[in-house]
């Protein structure tokens, strides 16, 4: 169905286009080298034209909002954007404390005996 939208969505901005440039202008420089009698000849034909562009504008306006409503979604995810940094956070490790050498415990003449299987005194 996006598909379909999508194609209607280019040929309406086609239409759009040509309508647009099809247009005369009210004024400016064209309009001094009209003679008075194609003015009031032409008259009707640039209300259609100005309908049409209204139509148009319209129409390429509703499909682009409409085509949101058909675009493709991941089921369970709350958006591709969001699962990305989520992805990326859960991928991280955080670094392990640097450790640091332990200082060397004196055990007492006593003890180190009995360590090494000498009865204690």
């Amino acid at each position: 169905m996006l598909t379909v939208i999508l194609i209607l969505i280019v040929v309406a901005c086609l239409l759009l286009t040509l309508l647009v440039l099809i247009q005369n202008p009210k004024g400016g420089i064209a309009a001094n080298f009209v003679a008075p009698s194609q003015i009031m000849g032409v008259k009707r034909s640039t209300d259609i034209v100005e309908k049409a562009t209204w139509v148009m504008a319209i129409a390429l306006i509703s499909l682009s909002l409409l085509s949101n409503f058909f675009r493709p979604t991941n089921e369970g995810q709350e958006g591709l954007n969001e699962s990305r940094i989520k992805g990326k956070i859960e991928e991280q490790t955080v670094p392990a404390a640097p450790q640091q050498p332990q200082p060397a415990q004196t055990q007492p003449a006593q003890d180190a005996g009995a360590a090494q299987g000498q009865p204690a005194q």
